[in-house]
């Protein structure tokens, strides 16, 4: 008996390490792709050099390695990407920032951004040598276009949902497309992590880990223990409207990982993105916040502190206009998610700093 349930655990041993089969794939998985905060997204490693991704929208997409076949029997609701990729079509610009920073631009050549719109770099030189071209907008890109050169592969931020006739057009002429869930991501490093993922379709894993790792370094190098100091954030549109970051938005955990305290901890603490709100109501709530941060490309971009002021009559009453501490977003704030890390470490540095002279970071800036 002794020996009958020795050879028992031997086998349930031996059965528990071989690789787990997918519910409903006809491969075996031999790991997962390790994420510490992304939720959005998995990558589950299968036998013969395949991954499969799933969104978290329940989108699937499965990698074929170079020179291999794709497996027979696939459930009907996984798209299969061949590898490499390239000839890509990326209208989201964080995305196309991710891309970048692992080296892999090259895999790109349609954009949804006109060039002017452009603040990274080496997105302009590539359009300029003409490797990456203007396609019109997320909006209304040019299907003739891309029905003559259709890409092999697109990715869209979550505002293709406000034109499900441009994603059903895309399935029409057969462009595959990946819908880059990051801004659902309630950590900020849940963002930066999405890094992994295009690392696992280009073939630039290790790039992708090592950019990771070091903005990951970057937030830690802080270990900031609460400033005491609180902040506003918000902008004000041409129309007069006043919109404030919920509680539970990624810039306001950016804030606290920098040691700041957010002005406003009750208003929404369980949602992302901002809230409209009265001016008064605002300033009730806000008026004695240490800083300001201002979103500059959502709030008129203005020029000067008294264009800024012109916003609207209640902002010179404010404590941080009275004593100095206004700052405002830099345009590409909002084009780039590679550098969350530096973002952060803007932050703790703002609400740090006490000389008088410095007027910027790489992320933030004073008007005068």
């Amino acid at each position: 008996m002794k020996r009958l349930l020795c050879s028992l655990i031997a086998l349930l041993l031996a059965l528990a390490c071989l690789p787990a089969l997918a519910e409903d794939l006809p491969l075996s998985i031999v790991g997962s792709l390790e994420l510490e905060y992304a939720t959005q997204f998995s990558v589950d490693f299968c036998e013969g050099g395949y991954s499969l991704i799933t969104n978290g929208d329940g989108a699937r997409f499965l990698t074929i390695p170079e020179g291999a076949d794709i497996p027979e029997n696939l459930p009907e609701d996984i798209v299969t990407l061949q590898l490499p990729l390239s000839n890509l079509l990326i209208s989201s610009t964080p995305t196309v920032s991710l891309i970048n920073a692992i080296g892999a631009l090259d895999a790109v050549s349609m954009t949804t951004q006109e060039y002017d719109g452009w603040y990274i770099d080496a997105v302009k030189e590539a359009m300029d040598a003409g490797n990456l071209t203007y396609i019109g907008s997320y909006k209304e890109p040019d299907f003739e276009t891309l029905a003559a050169n259709p890409a092999p592969f697109a990715v869209f931020s979550t505002m293709l949902d406000s034109v499900p006739d441009v994603a059903e057009k895309l399935t029409e002429i057969g462009i595959p497309y990946l819908r880059d869930c990051s801004t659902n991501e309630n950590h900020p490093l849940g963002r930066m992590e999405w890094i992994k993922l295009y690392g696992v379709l280009l073939g630039k894993e290790e790039e992708a880990q090592a950019h990771y790792d070091a903005q990951k370094a970057l937030v830690e190098s802080i270990a900031a223990e609460s400033t005491g100091k609180t902040v506003a954030m918000f902008y004000i549109t041409s129309k007069g409207d006043l919109y404030t970051r919920r509680a539970g938005d990624y810039m306001v955990k950016m804030l606290e990982l920098a040691g700041g305290e957010y002005i406003l901890p009750d208003l929404e603490p369980e949602k992302s993105g901002t809230q409209k709100i009265e001016a008064e109501e605002f300033y009730a709530g806000a008026g004695e916040a240490d800083y300001i941060v201002y979103i500059w490309s959502m709030g008129g971009k203005p020029e000067t502190m008294e264009d800024f002021l012109a916003r609207s009559p209640i902002l010179a009453d404010f404590k941080a206009v009275k004593e100095g501490n206004v700052w405002f977003t830099t345009p590409d704030y909002f084009q780039i998610n590679d550098t969350l890390g530096a973002m952060i470490l803007d932050f703790n540095r703002m609400l740090t700093n006490e000389d008088d002279g410095v007027t910027s970071f790489t992320y933030l800036f004073k008007l005068s």
